[in-house]
């Protein structure tokens, strides 16, 4: 597997998790909370351009039909890119199912055309049950976990999902990035502490 810093096979289903929030803030109300009280375009993580996500997709060599997660798709841009350049084997997974939500009245008809998966990253159910992926995406999710149990958790879904040969790309806060985002405090990361959770496999 190789690491890049900074199977549920029925399309357009949707799957939900039924899982609690153990901690004292219920993410799903939060998320919930930001996505139908901030337009997407006003979000802190909001990008105009996604060159440098797709230079990095194209440095991979992998094929339209390769498998790609997006961790914490939220109602992002990046399954609208990845539809028009013809990529064909898409799955979006957030805790917010307002969020995808958004995401596929945005889309429409070609939301069929993506695997929708609501659930919990710090206490996957559906996600424990996907085949394995070429392409582990997430772009300013792992920095929201603080707490070391949920980013082992986190590291152990990803390792048993991510497989032999394929790639994780990673953008969160670094180490002189903002210590909170959308009112939580955020985990920072340099390319070395991401290295090392991922371990030798990668």
């Amino acid at each position: 597997m190789n690491g890049e810093s900074s199977e549920i096979n029925d399309k357009g289903k949707n799957y939900y998790s039924t899982s609690a929030q153990p901690d004292a803030i219920n993410l799903k109300e939060h998320w919930n909370h930001v996505y139908v009280n901030s337009p997407e375009e006003k979000l802190g993580w909001y990008e105009n351009d996604l060159t440098p996500t797709f230079d990095m997709i194209n440095k991979t060599g992998l094929s339209k039909s390769a498998r790609i997660l997006n961790i914490g798709s939220g109602s992002s841009t990046l399954i609208d890119e990845l539809l028009s350049l013809e990529y064909s084997n898409i799955s979006a997974t957030d805790i917010s199912d307002i969020s995808l939500n958004n995401l596929k009245t945005r889309l429409g008809k070609a939301s069929n055309k993506v695997e929708w998966i609501v659930d919990d990253l710090t206490n996957p159910t559906l996600l424990n049950k996907i085949q394995p992926v070429d392409l582990w995406i997430d772009r300013a999710v792992l920095h929201f976990f603080t707490e070391s149990k949920d980013q082992n958790i986190y590291f152990n879904l990803l390792k048993s999902k991510v497989k032999q040969g394929g790639f994780v790309m990673f953008a969160e806060f670094n180490t002189e990035g903002a210590v909170k985002c959308s009112g939580l405090s955020v985990n920072r990361y340099s390319k070395e502490m991401l290295i090392e959770k991922l371990g030798n496999d990668f």
